[in-house]
């Protein structure tokens, strides 16, 4: 039977405790951006935490938007084991669609909805460091390693989250574009989930949870894996039952376990409200990873 309004919100109340004045990083991307119901019901589902004594933390991605604007100027986006190569035309465009564009269009979904959010880079107030990426390619062993330039993608190497404080303490939800600096003031291209990671780490936050495009971590019968811990996804990325664009997601959330995150949860954010729905739920509808299984609940 399907529960009627008095139900949910009685299923929810426990949670709504249990989460009250703690920090909520949420890494926002994929189709949930560009979907503009998706986008409207991500506005509402943020700022009704706000509401409700959450603090959440919005880092975003854009690669859809990027790719568009590139196209636009007839730059040929090259991509180099899964990151875009990023030379000093195409890091233009990037800062300027996820600090412009898609970060102030999700400042004014949330700000639309109710809530007050304040866009960021990580140029601002000096919250992202970085410094160049390289990438040691050691595939094929009878090669010696290949070292691989992907350009201006960086890899974080300092959090400074006093602004981050800063806004949260006014009442503000921050939304962070994954923009970095390096020490001669030079501009990273970071990937989001590695910046949603470093940020809830630096924050302890009691929960980081990343948006993607499926309902979380899938076996090799692609059924749910509703939760696991440290130990299980090593070992189904030994057996290959996680590949691909998954084990970096899975790197980032066992490295912000590693660093007092409680919990991080892998969920589809093409679903309806699917934050309300993880975070507030018995059943939740993504995949809850823990350092160890004990702290499972």
């Amino acid at each position: 039977m399907t529960m009627n309004v008095a139900d949910i919100l009685i299923e929810a109340l426990p949670y709504i405790k249990q989460f009250s004045g703690k920090t909520i990083v949420v890494k926002y991307g994929g189709h949930a951006m560009v979907d503009e119901k998706l986008k409207q019901d991500f506005a509402s589902d943020i700022t009704l935490l706000k509401y409700i004594g959450l603090k959440p933390v919005v880092v975003h991605g854009g690669g859809p938007q990027i790719n568009k604007v590139l196209d636009a100027m007839g730059i040929t986006s090259t991509f180099v084991r899964g990151m875009r190569y990023t030379d000093d035309k195409t890091m233009d465009v990037v800062e300027m669609v996820l600090g412009g564009k898609v970060n102030k269009e999700i400042v004014a979904g949330i700000n639309a909805k109710g809530g007050r959010a304040a866009g960021l880079t990580g140029k601002d107030g000096g919250l992202i460091t970085a410094e160049k990426m390289t990438i040691v390619d050691a595939s094929d062993t009878d090669k010696p390693p290949e070292i691989i330039d992907p350009g201006m993608v960086g890899r974080v190497t300092a959090i400074d989250p006093e602004i981050i404080h800063t806004l949260a303490d006014k009442g503000f939800i921050p939304v962070i574009a994954p923009v970095g600096v390096g020490t001669a003031g030079e501009t990273y291209n970071i990937n989001a989930d590695l910046v949603a990671s470093k940020i809830a780490s630096a924050l302890k936050a009691e929960r980081l949870i990343l948006l993607t495009d499926v309902d979380g971590l899938l076996n090799a019968k692609s059924e749910l894996v509703s939760s696991a811990d440290a130990e299980k996804i090593h070992t189904m990325i030994k057996t290959e039952e996680i590949k691909g664009g998954m084990i970096p997601k899975m790197e980032c959330a066992l490295e912000a376990l590693a660093n007092g995150v409680e919990k991080a949860h892998i969920i589809n954010g093409t679903r309806s409200h699917a934050l309300l729905l993880e975070l507030f739920t018995d059943s939740g509808i993504g995949t809850q990873v823990f350092l160890q299984s004990q702290h499972q609940e």
